[in-house]
């Protein structure tokens, strides 16, 4: 397996899809939220873990990006009339994969990169479907350019892991967190949410 070709165990089902184009504007405000989340993990890493100054350029990096990204999904939300939530709720599928975590720093610290690396992987994946399945020219290119990010993004966490750790322990724990990742997803409710 290369860190650029990350597979799902259980692919999105089309009842997610229909739940989106169902419920749009909810959508965008959840997908508000998980790209602001998004920007704060990558930044969190940087402030937990100051000492792997080979990954900190590439994390700033990733926070920008996704910041864009939620400033993008923001205009989006204020052409339509629709507005941020008061709270970001609970991430119950982000949830259930930190209680997974190992406790020791350097464990924790490659499963939170692995971690990562999948959410954004299933976040790539959910936009493609969303690109696909939407009439609108300009959300189905908005979605298809964000596709191709969250994509790059998946892979670029393994890249970050493997400065750090050997080959075979990143990709025998991502294997195992692909495995992880797609239990939870299939027991998450579908509703139009990016997760």
């Amino acid at each position: 397996m290369k860190y650029n070709t990350i597979p799902l165990s259980v692919p999105t089902s089309p009842e997610w899809v229909e739940a989106v184009l169902n419920d749009f504007d909810a959508f965008l405000q959840d997908h508000a939220d998980g790209e602001r989340k998004a920007s704060s993990i990558a930044m969190s890493f940087v402030a937990k873990f100051p000492d792997r100054v080979e990954i900190i350029p590439e994390l700033i990096e990733t926070a920008l990006e996704e910041l864009e990204h939620f400033q993008q999904v923001y205009a989006l939300m204020a052409e339509r009339g629709v507005q941020l939530r008061h709270s970001i709720g609970e991430d119950l599928y982000m949830k259930a994969l930190i209680k997974q975590c190992h406790s020791g720093r350097e464990e924790r610290f490659l499963d939170r990169l692995l971690i990562t690396s999948v959410v954004e992987t299933r976040g790539g994946e959910r936009f493609k479907l969303v690109s696909d399945a939407i009439d609108d020219p300009k959300l189905k290119r908005f979605y298809k350019d964000l596709w191709a990010s969250e994509a790059k993004h998946g892979s670029i966490f393994v890249k970050m892991a493997l400065n750090y750790f050997p080959e075979k322990q990143v990709y025998d724990r991502l294997q195992w967190w692909i495995e992880r990742e797609g239990e939870v997803m299939k027991q998450m409710e579908v509703r139009a949410a990016v997760h």
